[in-house]
């Protein structure tokens, strides 16, 4: 399993950040690889599930993610499964004037054929991808 933990300080408020985030069609226009969200629908915690396309090493993954954890304005916990088995952990905190978004996630990569090698690669990407998720949400939210 591997597992990346990254973290940003945007200068805007905790619930404008976690507003945004909490619309998963809100995902492809700031996460490298997120092609596709749909099927989009509020749970009984108040979190989402939805669908999704990632593509990731020029693999295609088509999974479903659901939010096992959705506390407002604070943190929310995804469970996803199909194309990557993972663990999203994203907790927003007050810093300053801004908030500090950290992101966990914790993630099985389905190369049993390709081996450590690939699997190499592929986490390199993965944080990659969250380093400019981040990035992206950043822009974002202060522009």
């Amino acid at each position: 399993m591997a597992k990346l933990t990254k973290s940003v300080v945007i200068n805007a408020p905790v619930e404008k950040i976690f507003d945004y985030l909490d619309d998963p069609n809100n995902l492809p226009g700031i996460w490298p690889g997120m092609e596709a969200v749909s099927d989009v629908g509020r749970l009984s915690n108040g979190g989402v599930c939805y669908k999704y396309v990632y593509k990731i090493a020029g693999m295609r993954l088509d999974g479903y993610s659901e939010d096992i954890e959705h506390v407002q304005n604070v943190r929310t916990v995804s469970k996803s499964s199909g194309g990557v088995d993972s663990t999203a952990t994203v907790d927003f905190a007050p810093e300053g004037a801004g908030t500090r978004v950290t992101v966990v996630s914790e993630y099985v990569i389905p190369m049993p054929v390709l081996g450590k090698l690939a699997e190499a690669v592929v986490v390199k990407l993965s944080e990659q991808d969250a380093e400019a998720l981040l990035a992206n949400l950043k822009k974002k939210m202060e522009g």
